[in-house]
């Protein structure tokens, strides 16, 4: 661990930085501005960002095995194509809720695209409770409800062996295990695994190793932790970044030896940024010792 080394790659001072996914065919790091409206794309060989604008508040994207990108953005699942920068909604969800909008979204690994829902903040973490759904959108573009209740539905994955779906509801301050079915894509049996500390702070996006073991950020953390799932115990290995609001991470690079961190700016004052000045910029984090699983992409 004394060989970790944190670089800050892309300095856009994103508002709500979230959903880092490696695209291995551009070697290039996605991932969005929820509140700043954007889909970008950094690219590890020109060390550029590219953006895309978009018209509501944009939320994950994830690969598709067809090519190009589905985004969760307002509310509908949607598609990007990107050099012609077109964006076609596939469908809406919580019409009944204007005020709500999608969060973190990921790919199952048989294709299915896992997103939900969660009302409008009215700063960072402060919101109308209880909101929120978990949702699926299928290969044939057909969606389901898991359920409802939900505060601020966050990180997603699921285990090596594809048993076990792992899901975080922000405000619960836990991480959840359910019981996962990848022939259905059904879930059940919902239990927690941990609890965070009072100064790991709040539960935001998650990714798995391939050890088996979590790494959750910490919004206003101002780190990553790894989890063991099987003991429910914190490992020794926590990543403290330059920012306090962590808020997703993902591994990526040519082996997904490198972790790619994003944070946001949103709610920090001016002396707040001046202390933080890479606060909303997308690290990477090199030396952790450990790889990751590639990003599934969406079937559909």
């Amino acid at each position: 661990m004394s060989s970790i080394k944190i670089e800050c790659v892309a300095k856009e001072g994103y508002r709500i930085g979230e959903s880092p996914v490696w695209d291995e065919k551009e070697s290039a790091l996605l991932c969005v501005d929820i509140t700043g409206r954007k889909v970008c794309r950094w690219s590890s060989v020109t060390k550029q960002v590219q953006a895309i604008s978009v018209d509501a508040p944009v939320s994950s994207v994830a690969l598709r095995k067809s090519g190009d990108y589905v985004i969760t953005l307002g509310t509908r699942f949607a598609a990007l194509k990107w050099k012609e920068q077109l964006v076609t909604t596939i469908t809406h969800v919580d019409k009944d809720k204007p005020n709500n909008r999608f969060n973190d979204g990921k790919v199952d690994p048989a294709g299915r695209y896992f997103a939900g829902t969660m009302a409008e903040e009215i700063r960072p973490a402060v919101l109308e409770r209880h909101q929120g759904s978990l949702y699926t959108l299928f290969s044939d573009l057909s969606v389901v409800k898991h359920f409802d209740q939900v505060d601020i539905s966050n990180g997603l994955d699921w285990s090596l062996d594809h048993k076990t779906f792992f899901y975080i509801d922000s405000l619960s301050y836990s991480v959840d295990a359910f019981d996962y079915d990848l022939q259905t894509g059904k879930i059940g049996n919902r239990r927690s695994i941990y609890r965070l500390e009072k100064e790991e702070s709040i539960p935001d996006g998650m990714c798995i190793d391939t050890e088996g073991k979590l790494w959750v950020a910490c919004y206003d953390g101002g780190r990553v932790i790894r989890l063991d799932p099987e003991t429910g115990k914190s490992l020794q290995t926590t990543v403290k970044l330059p920012v306090d609001k962590t808020t997703s991470c993902c591994f990526g690079g040519e082996d997904y030896s490198e972790m790619y961190v994003t944070s946001a700016s949103d709610g920090m004052d001016k002396e707040w940024l001046s202390r933080q000045p890479q606060a909303g910029g997308v690290f990477k984090i090199t030396g952790l010792g450990v790889k990751g699983v590639p990003p599934y992409p969406f079937a559909g």
